[in-house]
């Protein structure tokens, strides 16, 4: 129960208005002693005994503004119109494929032959540069071919000059196995990458890739075949792989394309289950 004196004293808040705490500075005056209480341990008794004023005079200035009422003021309540505004710029649709919704990209993709069209048709280039380069630098074309396959022929590390111009069966069918595997899987990889960049597929085949390829190579070759590290013409290496590049990228663009497969499931992808999809396969007499 509310008696009649307190009724007076705090009247109900008047429409448009607000009541709020009213300010006051003893918490500020409180915290100011209680440092300067502090402070004088390290200076004089005087600053200490100021700072146990200040707090007195803090507590009890702060305790009557809240009994035994607190202190309050009315704040007139002004209503404003939400307008709701945005500081973003408007985002430009491009057409790119208005029949879906959302796409994946690329729309279209080389198919996997092609990967390997390109691979073979580079690893050719780069194989034509090579010999040139043994038979132009050391009058052998089989230079080039038993350094390539130090790669995993061990014997290969104990050859002099003259062991690697001359022709080896096992160097051979070595060599010709590591270049076609990483040939064909270079060139799957352009097929696979080559649709991201379809305005500079040459740019990306035959410079971008070349160049990461050769710096890669040229850090870790010392691990992987000594003999090619200590003996390496990087100037022809270099050629060999912007001709690998360049031949593979085109024979790859000029490849047909094969529509992605939008958000449909794996199951729905290799063809296990694709209810509606699929045409029915007729019966053998005829029927559906």
């Amino acid at each position: 129960m509310v008696s009649p004196a307190m009724r007076v004293e705090t009247p109900e808040a008047m429409p448009g208005t607000v009541k709020l705490p009213a300010p006051t500075a003893w918490p500020i005056v409180l915290a100011f002693g209680v440092t300067l209480l502090f402070a004088g341990l390290l200076t004089s008794a005087s600053v200490s005994i100021l700072g146990t004023i200040l707090i007195v005079a803090g507590c009890v200035g702060w305790v009557r503004d809240v009994l035994p009422h607190e202190k309050e003021e009315r704040i007139e309540v002004r209503e404003e119109a939400a307008v709701v505004t945005t500081g973003r710029r408007e985002v430009e649709r491009l057409p790119v494929a208005p029949d879906l919704p959302r796409p994946m990209l690329p729309l279209e993709t080389y198919p996997v032959n092609a990967g390997i069209r390109g691979g073979l048709a580079g690893s050719v280039a780069m194989a034509v540069l090579a010999c040139l380069y043994g038979f132009l630098k050391q009058q052998s074309i089989w230079y080039p071919i038993n350094l390539l396959a130090a790669t995993g022929y061990a014997q290969s590390l104990q050859f002099g000059t003259a062991s690697l111009d001359a022709f080896h069966l096992g160097s051979f069918c070595l060599a010709l196995f590591i270049h076609l595997i990483t040939s064909l899987l270079v060139g799957l990889l352009y097929g696979a990458m080559l649709p991201m960049f379809p305005r500079r597929p040459i740019l990306l085949g035959g410079v971008v890739a070349p160049i990461l390829w050769t710096g890669l190579l040229h850090s870790i070759l010392g691990l992987i075949n000594p003999l090619l590290d200590a003996r390496i013409d990087w100037g022809w290496f270099i050629a060999s792989q912007f001709a690998f590049g360049v031949v593979a990228g085109l024979v790859v663009v000029r490849q047909e394309r094969i529509r992605t497969r939008q958000f449909e499931p794996f199951l729905m992808r290799v063809g296990i289950e694709a209810p509606g999809v699929n045409p029915e396969k007729p019966a053998k007499d005829g029927s559906q």
